[in-house]
């Protein structure tokens, strides 16, 4: 069976992706891909992931666990998606020690362990630290960013970090990801990635995140010009979603200001910077896969 975890990560996701999916659950089970909700493996998953710290999984660990997931045999599913953009850690625990997600390594290594007979594949989200960073902080309404960070240096946040070391920890685990500022144009792309779907398959939802920084009048008109070119490939329908956006896109959804104690605008400019530079690093990772407009 194929494994695909989607660990979120924190102020990327907020379970849109899992919900979409389940909206064509009934589609998708007839393709041999299950995707049980959240509420069913959530707990389950992270109480077993918790006890591996202090010993080895049950032998029947994944068995149980697959029986509480599936609502049908086994071997009559592919593919297993879950998801969980807390999976490497809840936002109190995202910089301890000053180390995004110290247990991240951890978790997936377990992870791993728990489906040794599977193939495990790990997908997830990145975003530009200078709206990563007060998305945290607003989520928890509390510390100071100093607190929150826990010493680690706004400037010398990035994400290839942590990239390098899941690679390290489980190089059998490849990995997926993309840059959540691209979300609303690759929305499709990752669902039908992660379903094992091929390009073009009709998935509902496929236009959410668009529909929500593109007027209404813009929204109609991409639809039909969509009827009217039936046999258009991904590439060239990003690339229409792209001049859509240029003509109709809402600026106030788009536009994202940064409200962190202390920034400057020339350091918000810079940690962009260098995010852009670190995601081009993150595509050169063996075992890594950059989903692109």
């Amino acid at each position: 069976m194929r494994i695909i975890l989607h660990a979120g990560t924190l102020a990327t996701d907020e379970d849109r992706l899992v919900r979409t999916l389940l909206r064509n659950a009934d589609i998708l089970s007839r393709r041999g891909v299950a995707v049980p909700g959240p509420s069913r493996y959530r707990q389950i998953l992270r109480d077993t992931l918790v006890s591996m710290r202090r010993a080895e999984p049950a032998p029947d660990a994944r068995e149980v666990l697959l029986d509480a997931l599936l609502d049908r045999p086994e071997d009559e599913v592919e593919r297993l998606i879950l998801s969980n953009d807390r999976f490497f850690a809840a936002p109190q625990q995202a910089f301890a020690g000053g180390v995004l997600f110290p247990q991240a390594e951890e978790r997936l290594v377990n992870m791993q362990r728990l489906f040794d007979a599977d193939e495990l594949h790990l997908y997830l989200a990145v975003r530009d630290p200078a709206t990563f960073l007060p998305a945290v902080y607003a989520a928890l309404k509390g510390p100071s960013p100093a607190d929150m960070l826990q010493g680690l240096e706004p400037r010398d946040f990035n994400w290839s970090t942590l990239i390098g070391r899941l690679r390290a920890a489980a190089p059998g685990v490849p990995v997926t990801l993309w840059c959540y500022e691209d979300s609303p144009v690759l929305w499709g792309t990752i669902l039908r990635d992660m379903a094992g779907l091929e390009e073009g398959t009709k998935i509902s939802g496929a236009f959410d995140l668009l529909s929500e920084i593109m007027s209404v009048e813009g929204m109609q008109r991409f639809r039909a010009y969509l009827a009217e070119h039936p046999e258009m490939t991904e590439p060239y329908k990003m690339r229409v979603m792209a001049a859509f956006l240029d003509k109709y896109q809402i600026e106030e959804m788009v536009e994202e200001e940064v409200d962190m104690p202390g920034w400057t605008d020339a350091m918000v400019e810079e940690m962009s910077e260098a995010y852009e530079a670190d995601v081009a690093h993150i595509a050169q990772m063996e075992g890594v896969r950059l989903l692109t407009p």
